[in-house]
């Protein structure tokens, strides 16, 4: 679907979504407690849908509703094939899950999931005593437990998503269990999932972030959980505001975890106005300026920062490029194609992304399938000479689905 941006100013109150991330999670632990768990404000993107699927083949009864959804833990397996769409949390976080069950179960995925690299489970497993075998280091996986604990070794320069999977499998296997882990990116993430566990009723040690050590045999507690607003969504509506609005992002609560609540860093450099409260950000248009940013442990912030940076008098360095390999899209990549139709002048040297600013021009831009790209054209169109035709814009959803109703709740023009 193509969606039309014309150049607009936004203005007034309009809350974040809720946090797919933290959904997924708590998705997850709901379904290894034996009862009932409530799970209030939902996230019910295309990649919460996917754990909510996966949930209910490993035997759970799933009951979404407005506002909350309530998950019933069983271990009656009920399905062999498990599809993660395109989510990579859930390939990585459901794959130990599904090695604590004896039968052989199949994991496939849809889309950009298939050109990822598997071979980060499997060899994690291995090494846990799980037969887990790729398609030459691509999904389909097939896994078959059980997972009974122990130690292994894995890399964390890629992603977390694997480390945050072991942490929900291991405390429910036989035998006690450490996870070594090599230079950990994105530490706010595992933050996030330690939070999760321990409201479920599991303890983590945590060492440094270089190991874990789990016990064994712990038992997931059915709760309430409520997800918080999600800061990854949010900072595209922030930096909206930043380039042609005046408006009031609600639900962001400056004391998250998560790792993209580091927009506001980034926002202050580049010289926004803003007023923080708790639970609330007032953001304006402001005169901005080039800025310095590390987002290697919040690479999902590259896209707004594009946004923001093309707005920017001078030229701005964003630090991380080297985690934007396997998203989506080659998100570094298609930054570059797309801003550059854009009329914005983008490079890549070594580890950093400089993105010099300018004049925003209307242009037929593509999204490449990828969620934050397509919004991230959207937000930079807001402020455009001209309007902004973005291609394939149908998949927000996967993080965000009521993006551009919300856009158009604070006055953007957006046509389809």
């Amino acid at each position: 679907m193509e969606r039309i941006i014309v150049p607009s100013k936004v203005k007034g109150e309009v809350k974040a979504p809720a946090s797919k991330s933290m959904t997924q999670r708590a998705i997850a632990a709901a379904m290894m407690a034996h009862g009932e768990s409530t799970i209030i404000n939902p996230s019910y993107c295309d990649d919460s849908l996917a754990a909510m699927s996966i949930a209910v083949g490993l035997g759970s009864k799933v009951e979404p509703g407005t506002g909350k959804m309530k998950i019933t833990g069983t271990s009656e397996l009920k399905e062999k094939k498990l599809n993660c769409g395109e989510s990579g949390l859930a390939i990585r976080m459901f794959s130990p899950l599904a090695a604590l069950y004896k039968t052989e179960l199949t994991i496939t995925g849809t889309g950009s999931l298939k050109k990822r690299p598997m071979s980060m489970i499997e060899e994690a497993l291995k090494q846990l005593g799980v037969k887990c075998e790729s398609e030459n280091g691509f999904l389909p996986l097939t896994i078959k437990g059980p997972l009974k604990g122990g130690t292994c070794e894995i890399d964390g320069s890629v992603s977390s998503q694997l480390l945050t999977g072991l942490l929900m499998a291991l405390p429910v296997a036989e035998k006690d269990s450490v996870v070594k882990v090599n230079n950990l990116k994105s530490k706010p993430y595992i933050d996030m999932t330690l939070q999760v566990l321990d409201r479920f009723g599991i303890k983590v040690r945590n060492d440094k972030y270089r190991q874990f050590i789990i016990q064994g045999k712990q038992k997931f507690k059915p709760c309430s959980f409520e997800v918080e607003s999600d800061w990854s969504g949010g900072a595209f509506l922030l930096v909206a505001g930043a380039i042609n609005g005046d408006i009031s992002v609600l639900g962001l609560h400056p004391d998250s975890r998560q790792s993209d609540k580091a927009i506001l860093s980034a926002l202050d450099r580049a010289g926004a106005k803003m007023s923080i409260t708790e639970g609330s950000v007032e953001i304006r248009k402001s005169s901005l300026k080039s800025f310095e940013f590390d987002a290697t442990e919040a690479p999902d912030l590259f896209p707004p920062l594009a946004s923001l940076a093309s707005y920017c008098k001078g030229t701005s360095g964003i630090k991380g490029v080297s985690r934007l390999i396997y998203k989506e899209s080659n998100r570094a990549a298609t930054i570059v194609e797309e801003f550059g139709k854009l009329n914005i002048k983008i490079e890549i040297s070594g580890d950093y992304m400089l993105i010099t600013g300018g004049e925003v021009k209307g242009a037929h831009v593509s999204s490449h399938d990828d969620h934050r790209i397509a919004m991230a054209e959207a937000v930079a169109g807001l402020g455009a000479s001209g309007k902004v035709f973005i291609k394939d814009s149908q998949c927000i959803a996967k993080s965000y689905p009521g993006f551009f109703d919300d856009l158009r709740k604070i006055g953007a023009s957006v046509y389809e």
